[in-house]
């Protein structure tokens, strides 16, 4: 009967659409399953300092969460193992764990190579540059995508720079003695760590090498009467307990280092995961930074609670000093030409972006 045929036509219809937007229930699902069912990637993280430093502090609170967040709703995510203070390598060796294998982020100190990573130490050897410690580590960072060199050191090592260079406040001296002037440095004996040496030469000082671990015990047996130190290192180590007049000299912020990863294990990963690790170094950089203006303001405020005594040093002075010194700068620039490294053009560069930043120097390294 034509009625029987309508109602059996009439069923079959809303079985077909019952099945169509069953199955675009489905494909809507599906195209939501990605973020909910992304892959988990295990990635270990390294550094040898303690979490009690303000670099492995901001890697794990800024770095690692800002990462997290930049895999939301993406096809991945991370699985982390954070491995401070020694417990897979020992300052300096993030490196060798990273090369073995053992992890795949890290923070690497090139300050602790200054002859695999010499390019990037262009600030040890630019002493009485700026104080700001966002402006040196900026431009340095920066200076990694205007010369590819500097990027290639590290890809040498199979790492992969990835940004958040962190660094280390304006360097100031202690002594045991006033100091208004250079001067008053004649046969004195001074703590310095490596490359800070350096800042001594022709000066009359004798530069004592050291590191935080002795700089207490050196002051106070008479092995040395003085150090140049940062001041959140000072002030954490009490080493206003022995040197108590407190100097700034303004050597300047050095660019210590930066966030890296594995770059034969990065090269694998999406470009998704590779742009969120990317990120995460842009949120260390400014977390790191504010921190440490934190940081370096206690740091005072507990030293002259301690009864250090604070003075500046006049910028006569500070001149006088930088033009005692050899062209250290020129020197190691030369030296890196030699070895078929753009040291020259590093050190050029450097100082180029200082002055056009409006930074009073007392020498322009690169000059001579």
């Amino acid at each position: 009967m034509p009625e029987l045929g309508l109602r059996r036509n009439g069923e079959e219809f809303l079985m077909n659409f019952g099945r169509m937007l069953a199955g675009c229930a489905l494909a809507a699902t599906m195209s939501y399953a990605p973020g909910l069912q992304a892959e988990e990637l295990d990635v270990t993280a390294v550094a040898g300092h303690p979490p009690v430093f303000l670099w492995v502090k901001t890697l794990s609170e800024a770095y690692i969460p800002a990462v997290n967040k930049a895999l939301e709703g993406t096809d991945f995510s991370i699985s982390w193992t954070e491995a401070y203070g020694g417990t897979l390598a020992k300052v300096g060796g993030e490196m060798e764990a990273m090369e073995d294998g053992l992890a795949q982020v890290g923070i690497v100190s090139s300050l602790f190579e200054p002859s695999l990573l010499s390019l990037q130490n262009v600030t040890y050897v630019t002493p009485f540059g700026s104080p700001d410690v966002d402006l040196v580590l900026s431009t340095v960072d920066g200076m990694h995508e205007e010369i590819p060199a500097m990027r290639k050191l590290w890809e040498d090592l199979d790492l992969e720079y990835l940004g958040g260079g962190f660094g280390l406040e304006d360097y100031l001296l202690m002594t045991t003695f006033p100091v208004t002037g250079l001067a008053d440095l004649q046969g004195r004996k001074i703590n310095a760590p490596g490359p800070a040496v350096n800042w001594l030469k022709d000066t009359g000082a004798v530069g004592v090498s050291g590191n935080l671990t002795t700089y207490y015990n050196d002051i106070q047996t008479g092995v040395a009467e003085g150090v140049i130190v940062f001041p959140t290192a000072a002030a954490a180590a009490k080493l206003h307990e022995v040197a108590p007049y407190v100097t700034r000299v303004h050597f300047g912020a050095q660019f210590a280092g930066g966030i890296v990863a594995k770059k034969s294990w990065f090269d694998e990963q999406d470009p998704v995961v590779q742009d969120a690790l990317r990120k995460g170094a842009s949120v260390f950089a400014s977390a790191y930074r504010q921190g440490l203006e934190v940081r370096v303001a206690g740091a005072f405020k507990a030293m002259e609670e301690g009864g250090a005594k604070i003075s500046e040093l006049s910028e006569d002075e500070r001149s006088k000093w930088a033009t005692t010194l050899p062209n250290v700068a020129m020197d190691w620039a030369k030296d890196l030409d030699g070895k078929g490294l753009p040291g020259t053009e590093v050190l050029t560069t450097y100082m180029g972006h200082l002055k056009d930043a409006g930074v009073s120097l007392p020498r322009d390294w690169s000059a001579e």
